[in-house]
């Protein structure tokens, strides 16, 4: 085998795979697949690094770790654009364009709310990637940006060029973040926006990698030398092998731009990624000169920005939630109100800096929307409504023990470092017998409070002891005999559950249901696991620096190995045992659930589809092969009709899974 041709081709197929999902959104390999030629291609770079290419693929799942960023000069300035926000203000911009130039045209592009970031290729290969900064000094996140897989390393055309364009999370893998940073017991990212600034910012470019950040290319810097309009700009990007927003659109007219704005207002809702407005640039470059510039902007180009919903209604209360970890996070009691179709009375007010920041006090009137549509946020206080209400004051003890809380150096939150803490140790049971962990169904939060109340379930442990005081529960009130028995009878089920799902139950910080199935593979025992060290840790792909410390942490602690030592008495699993994929019509096919199912759990689901080879995952796009559908199915339903995806009732799924 010739390996140097073998690296090349591994290569090739590869980039070609990754252009095919994530610039034109038409995937032609399974994930499977993928995985597969990519494994062997980091195999074959491993043995002979030598042959490894400039446009390598393995460079999109990072591993470079920065103790800082560089400071680079944009030889071009970055520059900012106005705003309008009406269409008077709109109509204002398109006569002063009227005074300087005519026969002219304009385009229309989506505002994507993300950050800016320049790109500089050196005959065709990738260079340099820089943040926007203060416009003229950026800082370098090259190994950064070399991750994003939509961000090619070498080009269609070996030529010099520099472009720009906007770095943003798509709704989907924000929701993924948020979802395993509260498996996690970590503060969530407020938007997709801040999430993705927080993440190109990663020092370690594995982290970046994996939170899967995506860019639209807009801008090509001296573009004359390539081409005339702002339109023909696009599509060389296109053509250089670049990921464009293809929404956009030539206007004859600001009448027709205004006629556009409203459609995308409504396009805007239905779409995978955030925009904040529509940018509006006279089409030919050869007018910019004339139209001329300001100090910060173009004179030729301006932003409408789209008006948020947003809703005034008032701030009851600020309460507190204690974490499995101790990490105490405010939340805003609402008077309910109506936000994008649904019912708010409750918004995360993120930390104690945040509501200070922005002086919320209790019964305040206060500005509340959904933060990229999703989680819902107080904006602002309207101080036409402000009295007497006092100013915000952090609690200084647990609400819970009332034992001191610590805010840590060089971090927002306030711990309860209390390891007796009730409400831990509640959340904990809770968190442990949950469907997502070992899955005892009976054992939900208002039975884990009530024994926790009477002195049945302190620790964990005790869960697996509660069978000795049959007689004494039965007796209690809501304890009738039939539910104590399924109660017992459950807890010894959930024995059996996968070695994955009782690491994720332990709690650990950092670790989430994903982590502990990447950790199993490694580490097919307990004993394996307790035993390894930090720096075996980091090798794995998928394992930060902070994963691995809170692993081996959390193992060193005597009262750990413990509780570890007295689940092995009670005969829990301990060891995991890997699942051949079987050959089965599932197999590398992508699902998405939705309704409710008669037979199965969403988890229950899950868990069939992967043993079978397949993938779940949350949003209804073309990628996805079937739409598993119960009763009262709603808006995903409708979306796959449209897409002509395959639909697949519960009957039928049974049938499959069975055969």
């Amino acid at each position: 085998m010739n390996i140097k041709l073998k690296i090349k081709d591994l290569t090739d197929k590869i980039n070609q795979a990754n252009y095919d999902y994530h610039t034109l959104d038409q995937p032609t390999i399974t994930d499977y697949e993928y995985d597969q030629l990519l494994r062997e291609l980091i195999d074959l770079e491993t043995k002979y690094p030598e042959y490894k290419l400039d446009n390598s693929p393995t460079d999109k799942i990072g591993g470079v770790v920065l103790d800082s960023f560089e400071k680079v000069n944009h030889n071009v300035p970055m520059m900012s654009l106005s705003n309008v926000f009406d269409e008077e203000e709109l109509i204002n911009f398109d006569e002063r364009i009227k005074k300087t130039v005519n026969d002219y045209s304009y385009i229309t592009e989506l505002k994507i709310d993300g950050l800016a970031v320049s790109l500089i290729y050196e005959k065709g290969k990738l260079k340099r990637a820089a943040t926007r900064g203060n416009g003229t000094i950026g800082e370098n996140i090259t190994e950064n940006v070399k991750t994003i897989k939509s961000v090619p390393l070498v080009l269609n055309e070996l030529i010099d060029i520099e472009v720009r364009g906007e770095i943003f999370m798509p709704h989907k893998s924000f929701n993924r973040l948020n979802e395993e940073r509260i498996e996690q017991n970590l503060s969530l990212f407020a938007n997709p926006r801040n999430a993705a600034a927080g993440t190109i910012r990663q020092l370690d470019s594995k982290v970046v990698a994996k939170r899967n950040l995506d860019v639209f290319l807009y801008q090509i810097v001296d573009a004359k030398q390539f081409v005339n309009t702002q339109e023909e700009a696009l599509e060389f990007l296109k053509k250089l092998g670049f990921k464009i927003n293809n929404q956009y659109k030539v206007a004859k007219d600001v009448f027709e731009v205004i006629k556009q704005i409203n459609k995308y207002d409504s396009l805007r809702k239905t779409l995978n990624y955030e925009t904040d407005g529509v940018v509006i640039k006279v089409n030919e470059f050869n007018l910019h000169q004339k139209i001329g510039y300001t100090a910060k902007y173009p004179k030729w180009a301006t932003a409408y920005k789209f008006k948020a919903e947003q809703q005034t209604t008032k701030l009851v209360d600020i309460t507190f939630q204690i974490g499995r970890t101790g990490v105490v996070t405010p939340v805003a009691e609402l008077e309910p109100v109506i936000i994008s179709g649904s019912k708010v009375s409750r918004a995360t007010l993120h930390n104690e800096d945040y509501i200070l920041n922005k002086d919320i006090r209790v019964s305040d009137m206060v500005v509340v929307h959904k933060a990229g549509e999703i989680i819902p946020e107080v904006v602002k206080v309207d101080l036409d409504y402000r009295k007497d209400q006092k100013p915000f004051k952090m609690i200084q003890t647990c609400p819970v023990c009332h034992k001191p809380l610590e805010r840590k150096k060089d971090e927002a939150d306030y711990f309860c470092m209390n390891p007796t803490c009730p409400a831990k140790h509640i959340n904990q049971l809770i968190h442990f017998a949950s469907r997502v962990a070992m899955n005892i169904d009976t054992l939900g939060e208002k039975v884990v409070e009530t024994l926790h109340e009477l002195g049945f379930l302190n620790t964990i442990s005790d869960i697996y002891q509660l069978h000795q005081y049959k007689d004494e529960l039965i007796g209690l009130p809501g304890f009738a005999k039939r539910k104590v028995e399924k109660l017992i009878q459950a807890i010894e089920e959930s024995k059996k559950q996968p070695l994955d799902k009782l690491l994720f139950g332990l709690g650990i910080k950092h670790v989430g249901a994903k982590v502990s199935k990447v950790l199993v593979t490694h580490y097919p025992s307990m004993d394996l696991l307790m035993k390894a060290t930090y720096d075996e840790l980091i090798e794995i792909n998928e394992i930060g620096q902070m994963i691995a410390k809170s692993i081996t942490t959390y193992f060193a602690k005597e009262e750990h190995i413990e509780l570890i030592n007295k689940l092995k008495s009670f005969k829990l699993n301990m060891t995991y045992e890997k699942i051949e994929k079987k050959e089965h019509e599932f197999n590398g096919k992508i699902f998405v659930l939705t309704g409710k199912l008669e037979n199965y759990s969403r988890e229950q689901a899950q868990e069939l589809i992967e043993k079978l080879g397949g993938k779940v995952t949350k949003s209804v796009s073309k990628k996805t092969n079937f739409l598993l559908a119960g009763k009262d199915a709603g808006s995903k339903l409708q979306k796959a009709q449209a897409l002509n995806i395959a639909i697949m009732d519960e009957q039928t799924f049974k049938v499959k899974i069975n055969g």
